[in-house]
């Protein structure tokens, strides 16, 4: 994860505490830390490490359809961060 992104990540995060955070980095939305812990359990997906460390879970932005209805029956908010342009502006909608 980049320096910015991380930065973005955690600013928005913080807004959203309540809120599974899913962050969209290209073809893929990722949710981190404590959120890709949940996740991996929920989701049944396996957690992964990006190069710095960082506990990840990616989907494929075409099936996060699938995915946001089972989060929430699990009792979750979920928060959609999509890239409005390569300068990483942003859009978060929470969902629940």
């Amino acid at each position: 994860m980049k320096e910015q992104e991380l930065k973005e990540y955690n600013a928005i995060k913080a807004q959203y505490p309540n809120a599974v955070l899913l962050f969209r980095v290209g073809d893929f939305y990722e949710a981190y830390f404590e959120d890709a812990k949940m996740l991996s359990e929920i989701l049944q997906k396996e957690m992964a490490e990006r190069s710095d460390n960082t506990p990840t879970v990616c989907m494929h932005y075409d099936a996060i359809g699938a995915y946001i209805p089972i989060i929430v029956r699990a009792g979750y908010r979920v928060a959609v961060c999509d890239a409005l342009n390569k300068k990483m502006n942003t859009k978060v909608e929470p969902i629940k």
